[in-house]
């Protein structure tokens, strides 16, 4: 079992107010990602749960038991942090055993539990080897195998993935998506890439200055954001935010389209515009209008759409995929 329960929890630094209140089910088994800018409280918010830091007010419960005042190692919890912290002098087996091995666990259970883990994580064949003879990939395979023979209630990832390149990232994502599968543990997961939340999660919780803005599956924030905030930080390339005159005929304060929901014309179409930057990138071309009416757009459409610096186009929105938003930054009813 994996639920957690956040009740009215808070926390403040002396006079600072770091998460004013917030209230959060997380079922068992699934992915959550807490998602949201530098600073706006996420990696406190898990280190809350972990235990690592105590709360101000507020309740913590685990499968309905109140761990508000536990040490961390009661709580059931493994942590896999940004850096690997894994000791340089151990080799990859002892490495993933020290928790056991600390715990006083049989050598045979020991023994067991890190084969194991290695099978899942693709590490047998580097057992033996040195946290400096392994890749960044493979040292932070090494971190969560250490969490795993733990089998806790839940694992929490504080932006495990920052430290690797691009490509790295993304075939680990891929690996931490399988293995929650594999394992079907509760996992919570904080980063402040947008595009690992929608990728990994079941369920996105939305923070920004220590307020939950938003909850719940990638798709719904992508489709239905709750309020500018939500629809500006959801969505790779962000969505196209115009305010004024186009707006208020529309009925909002602020009116929101996707680039990849605007129409293209050399002929003609709804915005007149001249074409800046076009990022072409194979299956897409992502083009920066400076629009006449609508200031400066971005469109995502085909990789072999002919477009050059200076073009003059035509963009026209899909009016069934217009969000509006009030003054308040709220999202209207459509």
């Amino acid at each position: 079992m994996g639920k957690i329960a956040l009740r009215n929890v808070h926390k403040s630094f002396g006079a600072t107010t770091i998460i004013p209140d917030i209230n959060l089910d997380i079922e068992d088994g699934e992915f959550v990602v807490f998602v949201g800018p530098s600073g706006c409280g996420k990696s406190t918010l898990l280190r809350l749960i972990a235990g690592l830091e105590d709360l101000t007010s507020g309740t913590i419960q685990i499968d309905g038991r109140d761990v508000t005042s536990e040490a961390p190692a009661k709580r059931k919890l493994a942590m896999v942090f940004q850096s690997y912290a894994l000791y340089p002098h151990m080799t990859v087996a002892k490495n993933i055993a020290f928790p056991l091995k600390m715990a006083g666990e049989k050598p045979e259970v020991i023994e067991k539990k890190v084969q194991e883990a290695a099978r899942v994580l693709n590490l047998t064949n580097y057992l033996e080897r040195r946290p400096g003879q392994l890749s960044g990939g493979q040292r932070q395979r090494v971190a969560i195998g250490r969490a795993i023979v733990r089998q806790p209630t839940a694992f929490l990832f504080d932006e495990p993935l920052s430290n690797l390149d691009a490509a790295l990232r993304g075939t680990m994502r891929l690996e931490i998506s399988e293995l929650h599968h594999q394992l079907a543990t509760t996992m919570i997961y904080v980063t402040h890439d947008q595009v690992e939340a929608m990728t990994m999660a079941d369920k996105i919780v939305v923070l920004n200055a220590g307020n939950i803005e938003q909850v719940g599956s990638p798709l719904d924030l992508y489709h239905s954001p709750r309020n500018l905030f939500v629809a500006g930080f959801i969505g790779s390339p962000k969505m196209n935010l115009v305010s004024g005159e186009i707006a208020s005929t529309m009925g909002a304060e602020t009116i929101g389209v996707r680039p990849e929901h605007i129409a293209v014309s050399t002929t003609e179409g709804k915005w007149r515009g001249t074409v800046g930057v076009a990022e072409h990138l194979g299956a897409d071309t992502f083009i920066h209008v400076k629009t006449d009416l609508a200031g400066l757009m971005t469109v995502r459409t085909s990789g072999d759409m002919p477009v050059h610096h200076g073009d003059t186009i035509f963009l026209t929105p899909d009016a069934s995929r217009i969000h509006r938003f009030g003054a308040d930054g709220s999202a209207l009813a459509h």
